[in-house]
Protein backbone atom coordinates (compact mmCIF):
# COMPACT_ATOMS: atom_id res chain seq x y z
CA UNK A 1 0.00 0.00 0.00
CA UNK A 2 2.82 2.69 0.77
CA UNK A 3 4.56 1.81 -2.63
CA UNK A 4 1.09 2.55 -4.40
CA UNK A 5 0.57 5.86 -2.60
CA UNK A 6 4.04 6.79 -2.91
CA UNK A 7 3.54 5.77 -6.90
CA UNK A 8 0.14 8.05 -7.22
CA UNK A 9 1.97 11.32 -5.13
CA UNK A 10 4.87 11.43 -7.86
CA UNK A 11 2.95 10.50 -10.46
CA UNK A 12 0.33 13.31 -9.86
CA UNK A 13 2.91 15.97 -9.04
CA UNK A 14 5.00 15.18 -12.41
CA UNK A 15 1.42 15.42 -14.03
CA UNK A 16 0.59 18.45 -12.34
CA UNK A 17 4.04 20.31 -13.56
CA UNK A 18 2.72 19.39 -16.94
CA UNK A 19 -0.41 20.73 -16.85
CA UNK A 20 -0.20 23.78 -15.46
CA UNK A 21 1.40 25.59 -18.52
CA UNK A 22 -1.03 24.28 -20.38
CA UNK A 23 -3.89 26.05 -18.57
CA UNK A 24 -2.68 29.15 -18.84
CA UNK A 25 -4.25 31.37 -21.62
CA UNK A 26 -1.72 33.69 -23.89
CA UNK A 27 -2.61 37.27 -22.90
CA UNK A 28 1.57 38.89 -23.90
CA UNK A 29 -0.34 40.13 -27.57
CA UNK A 30 -3.71 41.75 -26.11
CA UNK A 31 -1.43 43.26 -23.21
CA UNK A 32 1.32 44.45 -25.95
CA UNK A 33 -2.06 46.38 -28.00
CA UNK A 34 -3.47 47.83 -25.20
CA UNK A 35 -0.49 49.46 -23.68
CA UNK A 36 0.35 50.60 -27.43
CA UNK A 37 -3.41 52.51 -27.21
CA UNK A 38 -2.68 53.52 -23.88
CA UNK A 39 0.79 55.19 -24.86
CA UNK A 40 -1.10 57.26 -27.64
CA UNK A 41 -3.68 58.06 -25.57
CA UNK A 42 -1.23 59.80 -23.13
CA UNK A 43 0.42 61.25 -25.90
CA UNK A 44 -2.67 62.56 -27.06
CA UNK A 45 -3.69 63.91 -23.65
CA UNK A 46 -0.40 65.81 -23.63
CA UNK A 47 -0.70 67.80 -26.97
CA UNK A 48 -3.96 68.87 -25.68
CA UNK A 49 -2.11 70.27 -22.70
CA UNK A 50 0.53 72.17 -24.46
CA UNK A 51 -1.82 73.64 -26.83
CA UNK A 52 -3.82 75.09 -23.68
CA UNK A 53 -0.92 76.05 -22.29
CA UNK A 54 0.02 77.93 -25.72
CA UNK A 55 3.24 76.01 -25.84
CA UNK A 56 2.36 74.96 -29.46
CA UNK A 57 0.66 76.54 -31.80
CA UNK A 58 -3.25 75.54 -32.78
CA UNK A 59 -1.83 74.32 -36.51
CA UNK A 60 1.24 72.18 -35.23
CA UNK A 61 -1.47 70.72 -32.30
CA UNK A 62 -3.90 69.65 -34.57
CA UNK A 63 -1.07 68.05 -37.11
CA UNK A 64 -0.15 65.98 -33.71
CA UNK A 65 -3.24 64.96 -32.98
CA UNK A 66 -3.77 63.20 -36.71
CA UNK A 67 0.03 61.60 -36.50
CA UNK A 68 -1.42 60.32 -33.13
CA UNK A 69 -4.85 59.23 -33.99
CA UNK A 70 -3.39 57.46 -37.48
CA UNK A 71 -1.43 55.35 -34.82
CA UNK A 72 -3.83 54.75 -32.86
CA UNK A 73 -5.99 53.43 -35.55
CA UNK A 74 -3.32 51.69 -37.12
CA UNK A 75 -2.95 49.12 -33.54
CA UNK A 76 -6.42 49.02 -33.32
CA UNK A 77 -6.28 47.49 -36.96
CA UNK A 78 -3.36 45.00 -36.00
CA UNK A 79 -4.95 44.18 -32.60
CA UNK A 80 -8.41 42.80 -34.91
CA UNK A 81 -6.15 41.15 -37.05
CA UNK A 82 -4.55 39.30 -34.78
CA UNK A 83 -7.89 38.04 -33.24
CA UNK A 84 -8.92 37.30 -36.62
CA UNK A 85 -5.73 35.19 -37.48
CA UNK A 86 -5.71 32.99 -34.38
CA UNK A 87 -5.13 29.89 -34.99
CA UNK A 88 -8.81 27.41 -35.30
CA UNK A 89 -9.21 24.62 -33.16
CA UNK A 90 -6.53 25.89 -30.59
CA UNK A 91 -8.54 25.27 -27.86
CA UNK A 92 -9.37 21.66 -29.08
CA UNK A 93 -5.34 21.01 -29.60
CA UNK A 94 -5.32 22.46 -25.87
CA UNK A 95 -7.48 19.22 -24.70
CA UNK A 96 -6.23 16.56 -26.94
CA UNK A 97 -2.53 17.81 -25.15
CA UNK A 98 -4.21 17.16 -21.88
CA UNK A 99 -5.94 14.00 -22.49
CA UNK A 100 -2.47 12.54 -23.46
CA UNK A 101 -0.84 13.31 -20.39
CA UNK A 102 -3.30 12.24 -18.49
CA UNK A 103 -3.02 8.82 -20.01
CA UNK A 104 0.20 8.32 -19.15
CA UNK A 105 0.14 7.34 -15.68
CA UNK A 106 -3.49 5.52 -16.62
CA UNK A 107 -1.34 3.19 -18.88
CA UNK A 108 1.45 2.67 -16.54
CA UNK A 109 0.54 2.20 -13.78
CA UNK A 110 -2.23 -0.63 -15.53
CA UNK A 111 0.75 -2.51 -17.31
CA UNK A 112 2.69 -2.14 -13.92
CA UNK A 113 -0.54 -4.00 -12.22
CA UNK A 114 -0.53 -7.12 -14.85
CA UNK A 115 3.46 -7.04 -15.03
CA UNK A 116 5.33 -5.72 -12.13
CA UNK A 117 5.92 -6.94 -9.13
CA UNK A 118 5.19 -4.42 -6.28
CA UNK A 119 4.64 -7.15 -3.53
CA UNK A 120 8.28 -8.31 -3.95
CA UNK A 121 10.35 -7.47 -0.66
CA UNK A 122 12.68 -5.00 -1.00
CA UNK A 123 16.60 -6.63 -0.82
CA UNK A 124 18.98 -3.70 0.75
CA UNK A 125 22.22 -4.75 1.67
CA UNK A 126 22.09 -4.58 5.09
CA UNK A 127 19.39 -6.84 5.54
CA UNK A 128 21.69 -9.05 2.89
CA UNK A 129 24.64 -8.90 5.29
CA UNK A 130 22.60 -9.79 8.37
CA UNK A 131 21.07 -12.98 6.73
CA UNK A 132 23.09 -16.55 7.41
CA UNK A 133 26.28 -16.80 5.50
CA UNK A 134 25.53 -20.10 4.30
CA UNK A 135 23.08 -18.65 2.30
CA UNK A 136 25.13 -15.68 0.86
CA UNK A 137 27.17 -15.96 -2.89
CA UNK A 138 30.97 -15.46 -2.83
CA UNK A 139 30.64 -11.42 -3.33
CA UNK A 140 28.37 -10.97 -0.39
CA UNK A 141 30.95 -13.42 2.03
CA UNK A 142 33.63 -11.10 0.83
CA UNK A 143 31.60 -8.03 1.17
CA UNK A 144 30.39 -9.05 4.83
CA UNK A 145 33.98 -9.76 5.77
CA UNK A 146 35.60 -6.38 4.28
CA UNK A 147 32.62 -4.60 6.30
CA UNK A 148 33.75 -6.56 9.67
CA UNK A 149 37.35 -5.98 8.54
CA UNK A 150 36.75 -2.16 8.25
CA UNK A 151 35.05 -1.96 11.73
CA UNK A 152 37.69 -4.29 13.46
CA UNK A 153 40.99 -4.02 11.38
CA UNK A 154 42.82 -5.46 14.29
CA UNK A 155 41.18 -8.63 13.48
CA UNK A 156 44.26 -10.81 12.35
CA UNK A 157 42.26 -14.23 12.02
CA UNK A 158 39.74 -12.31 9.57
CA UNK A 159 42.61 -11.08 7.34
CA UNK A 160 44.48 -14.54 7.51
CA UNK A 161 41.23 -16.13 6.12
CA UNK A 162 40.48 -13.19 3.42
CA UNK A 163 43.86 -13.20 2.13
CA UNK A 164 43.95 -16.21 0.44
CA UNK A 165 40.54 -15.69 -1.05
CA UNK A 166 41.62 -12.83 -2.77
CA UNK A 167 44.42 -14.59 -4.44
CA UNK A 168 42.17 -17.08 -5.73
CA UNK A 169 40.23 -14.42 -7.19
CA UNK A 170 42.76 -12.85 -9.17
CA UNK A 171 42.94 -10.12 -6.30
CA UNK A 172 46.76 -9.45 -5.73
CA UNK A 173 47.22 -5.78 -4.42
CA UNK A 174 43.94 -6.66 -2.19
CA UNK A 175 45.53 -10.10 -1.12
CA UNK A 176 49.30 -8.30 -0.45
CA UNK A 177 47.31 -5.98 1.64
CA UNK A 178 45.64 -8.89 3.37
CA UNK A 179 48.70 -11.06 3.90
CA UNK A 180 50.45 -8.49 5.55
CA UNK A 181 47.87 -7.46 8.12
CA UNK A 182 47.71 -11.22 9.15
CA UNK A 183 51.52 -11.60 9.20
CA UNK A 184 51.68 -7.90 11.10
CA UNK A 185 48.66 -9.13 14.03
CA UNK A 186 49.40 -13.25 13.59
CA UNK A 187 52.92 -13.64 13.00
CA UNK A 188 54.71 -14.89 9.97
CA UNK A 189 54.04 -18.21 8.97
CA UNK A 190 54.98 -20.59 5.77
CA UNK A 191 51.35 -20.40 4.12
CA UNK A 192 51.37 -16.88 4.89
CA UNK A 193 54.81 -15.90 3.71
CA UNK A 194 54.28 -17.95 0.47
CA UNK A 195 50.58 -16.45 -0.16
CA UNK A 196 52.47 -12.61 -0.17
CA UNK A 197 54.95 -14.02 -2.18
CA UNK A 198 52.65 -15.17 -4.68
CA UNK A 199 50.58 -12.12 -4.28
CA UNK A 200 53.23 -9.84 -5.07
CA UNK A 201 54.58 -11.85 -8.09
CA UNK A 202 51.01 -11.29 -9.53
CA UNK A 203 50.66 -7.69 -9.04
CA UNK A 204 54.30 -7.89 -11.32
CA UNK A 205 52.21 -9.29 -14.04
CA UNK A 206 53.93 -12.71 -12.84
CA UNK A 207 57.54 -11.67 -12.32
CA UNK A 208 59.17 -13.00 -9.50
CA UNK A 209 60.32 -9.94 -8.04
CA UNK A 210 62.64 -8.88 -5.11
CA UNK A 211 60.57 -8.77 -2.42
CA UNK A 212 58.62 -11.29 -3.87
CA UNK A 213 62.06 -13.60 -3.38
CA UNK A 214 62.44 -12.95 -0.22
CA UNK A 215 58.79 -14.05 0.49
CA UNK A 216 59.82 -17.44 -0.60
CA UNK A 217 63.10 -17.69 0.90
CA UNK A 218 61.46 -17.11 4.13
CA UNK A 219 58.75 -19.14 3.74
CA UNK A 220 61.63 -21.97 2.42
CA UNK A 221 62.99 -21.69 5.94
CA UNK A 222 59.67 -21.15 8.16
CA UNK A 223 58.82 -24.72 6.39
CA UNK A 224 61.96 -26.36 4.68
CA UNK A 225 59.80 -29.59 3.95
CA UNK A 226 57.47 -27.88 1.16
CA UNK A 227 58.39 -27.84 -1.91
CA UNK A 228 55.87 -24.96 -3.23
CA UNK A 229 58.17 -22.00 -2.01
CA UNK A 230 61.15 -24.04 -3.59
CA UNK A 231 59.52 -23.76 -7.39
CA UNK A 232 58.79 -20.22 -6.72
CA UNK A 233 62.20 -19.88 -5.65
CA UNK A 234 63.71 -21.23 -9.09
CA UNK A 235 61.20 -19.31 -10.95
CA UNK A 236 62.30 -16.48 -9.78
CA UNK A 237 66.09 -17.44 -10.67
CA UNK A 238 65.07 -18.62 -14.07
CA UNK A 239 63.84 -15.12 -14.72
CA UNK A 240 67.58 -13.96 -13.96
CA UNK A 241 68.40 -16.78 -16.67
CA UNK A 242 70.42 -18.88 -13.77
CA UNK A 243 68.88 -21.60 -15.02
CA UNK A 244 71.95 -24.00 -13.30
CA UNK A 245 70.88 -22.29 -10.03
CA UNK A 246 67.49 -23.08 -10.38
CA UNK A 247 68.72 -26.68 -10.84
CA UNK A 248 70.96 -26.98 -8.16
CA UNK A 249 68.07 -25.85 -6.15
CA UNK A 250 65.63 -28.27 -7.03
CA UNK A 251 68.59 -31.14 -6.74
CA UNK A 252 69.68 -30.61 -3.06
CA UNK A 253 65.82 -29.95 -2.06
CA UNK A 254 65.46 -33.83 -3.70
CA UNK A 255 68.33 -35.05 -2.43
CA UNK A 256 67.19 -34.18 1.14
CA UNK A 257 62.94 -35.17 0.18
CA UNK A 258 61.68 -38.50 1.75
CA UNK A 259 62.10 -41.42 -0.59
CA UNK A 260 58.08 -41.43 -0.69
CA UNK A 261 57.77 -38.02 -1.39
CA UNK A 262 54.42 -39.07 -4.12
CA UNK A 263 56.74 -35.84 -6.03
CA UNK A 264 59.93 -37.01 -6.65
CA UNK A 265 59.40 -38.50 -10.08
CA UNK A 266 57.73 -35.20 -11.29
CA UNK A 267 60.79 -33.16 -9.67
CA UNK A 268 63.43 -35.11 -11.51
CA UNK A 269 61.24 -34.60 -14.68
CA UNK A 270 61.46 -30.47 -13.57
CA UNK A 271 65.30 -30.42 -12.98
CA UNK A 272 66.03 -32.21 -16.21
CA UNK A 273 63.68 -29.59 -18.42
CA UNK A 274 65.61 -26.70 -16.54
CA UNK A 275 69.23 -28.14 -16.82
CA UNK A 276 68.16 -29.81 -20.52
CA UNK A 277 66.50 -25.93 -22.55
CA UNK A 278 66.47 -28.52 -25.88
CA UNK A 279 64.43 -31.57 -23.88
CA UNK A 280 62.64 -28.86 -21.86
CA UNK A 281 61.29 -27.10 -25.31
CA UNK A 282 60.18 -30.18 -27.49
CA UNK A 283 59.16 -31.85 -24.10
CA UNK A 284 57.17 -29.28 -21.94
CA UNK A 285 54.58 -30.80 -19.42
CA UNK A 286 51.91 -32.82 -21.14
CA UNK A 287 48.57 -34.71 -20.66
CA UNK A 288 50.65 -37.28 -19.01
CA UNK A 289 52.69 -35.05 -16.79
CA UNK A 290 49.81 -33.65 -15.79
CA UNK A 291 47.84 -36.83 -14.98
CA UNK A 292 51.20 -38.25 -13.27
CA UNK A 293 51.09 -35.10 -10.74
CA UNK A 294 47.51 -36.89 -9.44
CA UNK A 295 49.21 -38.04 -6.55
CA UNK A 296 49.92 -34.89 -4.86
CA UNK A 297 48.52 -32.84 -2.79
CA UNK A 298 46.61 -29.66 -4.48
CA UNK A 299 49.35 -27.33 -3.49
CA UNK A 300 51.94 -28.94 -4.18
CA UNK A 301 50.29 -30.40 -7.53
CA UNK A 302 49.61 -26.64 -8.48
CA UNK A 303 53.33 -25.56 -8.13
CA UNK A 304 54.99 -28.48 -9.39
CA UNK A 305 52.64 -28.15 -12.40
CA UNK A 306 53.14 -24.48 -12.86
CA UNK A 307 56.60 -24.77 -12.73
CA UNK A 308 56.99 -27.30 -15.80
CA UNK A 309 55.05 -24.47 -17.88
CA UNK A 310 56.67 -21.98 -16.47
CA UNK A 311 59.96 -23.58 -17.92
CA UNK A 312 59.05 -24.14 -20.90
CA UNK A 313 58.03 -20.79 -21.44
CA UNK A 314 60.93 -19.11 -20.06
CA UNK A 315 62.51 -21.91 -22.71
CA UNK A 316 60.80 -20.52 -25.72
CA UNK A 317 61.90 -17.03 -24.81
CA UNK A 318 65.40 -18.28 -25.69
CA UNK A 319 64.63 -20.19 -28.32
CA UNK A 320 61.31 -18.46 -30.12
CA UNK A 321 61.52 -20.45 -33.25
CA UNK A 322 60.42 -23.81 -32.26
CA UNK A 323 57.20 -24.49 -32.76
CA UNK A 324 56.66 -27.88 -31.00
CA UNK A 325 57.38 -26.06 -28.27
CA UNK A 326 54.41 -23.15 -28.72
CA UNK A 327 52.65 -25.90 -29.23
CA UNK A 328 53.05 -27.91 -26.12
CA UNK A 329 52.77 -24.16 -24.22
CA UNK A 330 49.35 -23.70 -25.77
CA UNK A 331 48.43 -27.30 -24.87
CA UNK A 332 49.45 -26.78 -21.47
CA UNK A 333 47.65 -23.61 -20.35
CA UNK A 334 44.70 -25.25 -21.67
CA UNK A 335 45.10 -28.62 -19.92
CA UNK A 336 45.32 -26.04 -16.57
CA UNK A 337 42.16 -24.54 -17.61
CA UNK A 338 44.91 -20.63 -18.05
CA UNK A 339 42.60 -20.13 -21.75
CA UNK A 340 43.54 -16.25 -21.41
CA UNK A 341 47.60 -17.32 -21.14
CA UNK A 342 47.17 -20.06 -23.91
CA UNK A 343 45.75 -16.97 -26.06
CA UNK A 344 48.51 -14.92 -25.04
CA UNK A 345 50.87 -17.62 -26.12
CA UNK A 346 49.27 -18.78 -29.01
CA UNK A 347 49.72 -14.64 -30.29
CA UNK A 348 53.60 -14.71 -28.99
CA UNK A 349 54.16 -17.81 -31.03
CA UNK A 350 52.34 -16.49 -34.06
CA UNK A 351 54.62 -13.27 -33.97
CA UNK A 352 57.92 -14.89 -33.06
CA UNK A 353 57.43 -17.81 -35.96
CA UNK A 354 56.97 -17.38 -39.89
CA UNK A 355 55.96 -19.28 -42.87
CA UNK A 356 54.79 -22.54 -42.45
CA UNK A 357 56.00 -22.91 -39.33
CA UNK A 358 53.32 -20.14 -37.84
CA UNK A 359 50.66 -21.84 -40.19
CA UNK A 360 51.12 -24.90 -38.57
CA UNK A 361 50.41 -23.71 -35.15
CA UNK A 362 47.40 -21.46 -35.88
CA UNK A 363 46.04 -24.82 -37.07
CA UNK A 364 47.27 -26.70 -34.07
CA UNK A 365 45.62 -24.05 -32.18
CA UNK A 366 41.93 -24.11 -34.15
CA UNK A 367 41.69 -27.64 -33.27
CA UNK A 368 41.91 -27.05 -29.71
CA UNK A 369 39.58 -24.09 -30.30
CA UNK A 370 41.82 -21.55 -29.90
CA UNK A 371 41.60 -18.44 -32.99
CA UNK A 372 43.97 -15.76 -33.43
CA UNK A 373 41.03 -13.21 -33.67
CA UNK A 374 39.96 -13.87 -29.46
CA UNK A 375 43.01 -12.68 -28.57
CA UNK A 376 42.60 -8.76 -27.03
CA UNK A 377 44.38 -6.07 -28.71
Amino acid sequence: MEFWLIAVLLTFAATLAVLLPLTRRKTADAADGQYDLEVYRDQMREVDADAARGLIDPQSAEQARAEIGRRMLKAEHEAKQQDNTKIPGMQGARWVVLSAVLSVPLISWSLYALTGSPDVPAQPLAERMAKNPADGSVNELIARAEAHLAQNPDDGQGWDVLAPVYLRLQRPQDAVNAYRNAIRLQGESAERTLGLGEALALVAGGTITGDAQAMFERAAALDPNDIRPRFMIARGLMQEGRNGDAADLLQNFLDKAPADAPWRDQLKTAIERIRNPAVAAANGPDQEDVEAAANMNPEDRNAMINSMVATLDERLKQNPDDVEGWKRLVRSYLILNRRDDALAALKRGNDALAGEKRNDLVAFAKGLGLELAEVKP
